[in-house]
């Protein structure tokens, strides 16, 4: 296996994780964040803290994918590529804080004296990072990889089309939580989510069966468009 086909199957396997992990970590810990009168249920805080392990998970994974590509999209451009890895670094950082809120909100729901006006606040904490992190950042993240996996044909191109539509649907659902429009979970939130959900499991399924496109090993020049592969011929 070349250096390439690992490279494309470990960050496949991690957009995957990112997946399992972000949707495994929110089932456990939502009810939680929904406890309306500061108490937890039976079992409750053991839930919410695997779905904490969760978000670790998630959090490691997101770097990863950007650590994972950079040595193949920095042949595309390093700038972009740089931005990228930055990128997913900073959603990860925003999702970490909100676990952290998370971790408060557990401490505090088990001192029901001490919840009262803190569980409130903390749990808006986390809905903020909620929407700046797996939200505006991965949208404009997958932005940045979608155009690059374009431009060099490191996927194929109505995988990376998908990209480049969700992540600035997202990023526009994003805003119209912000005011007010609808709420973060709602049909409205999970339709605009549903093209980027696609890309990643649409990315992360080909480079695990098929790795990157004829682009990937192809140093492109400043100012240069990606040469098209040869096309080969039939005999």
């Amino acid at each position: 296996m070349s250096p390439d086909r690992r490279t494309a199957v470990a960050a496949g396997s991690l957009f995957l994780l990112t997946e399992v992990a972000a949707i495994a970590g929110a089932v456990l810990y939502r009810p939680l964040l929904g406890a309306a009168d500061g108490r937890l249920a039976q079992g409750a805080d053991t839930r919410a803290l695997l779905g904490v392990l969760c978000e670790v998970v998630l959090v490691a994974a997101v770097a990863g994918t950007g650590a994972a590509l950079f040595p193949v999209l920095r042949r595309h451009g390093e700038g972009l590529a740089l931005g990228y890895a930055f990128g997913r670094l900073l959603e990860a950082a925003v999702i970490a804080l909100g676990t952290v809120a998370v971790l408060a909100l557990v401490t505090l729901r088990r001192d029901t004296e001490a919840a009262a006006g803190a569980d409130v606040a903390l749990a808006a904490l986390h809905d903020w990072t909620f929407l700046l992190g797996p939200n505006i950042a991965l949208g404009l993240n997958t932005v940045l990889l979608a155009y690059l996996a374009y431009r060099a044909r490191l996927v194929p191109r109505f995988i990376a089309v998908l990209g480049l539509v969700g992540g600035p649907l997202i990023c526009a659902s994003a805003v119209a939580v912000m005011f007010g429009a609808y709420a973060q979970l709602s049909v409205a939130g999970s339709v605009a989510a549903l093209p980027v959900f696609a890309w990643e499991l649409g990315l992360a399924g080909w480079l695990i069966a098929r790795g990157f496109g004829p682009g990937a090993g192809t140093v492109a020049r400043p100012g240069a468009a990606v040469a098209e592969p040869p096309v080969p011929v039939r005999r």
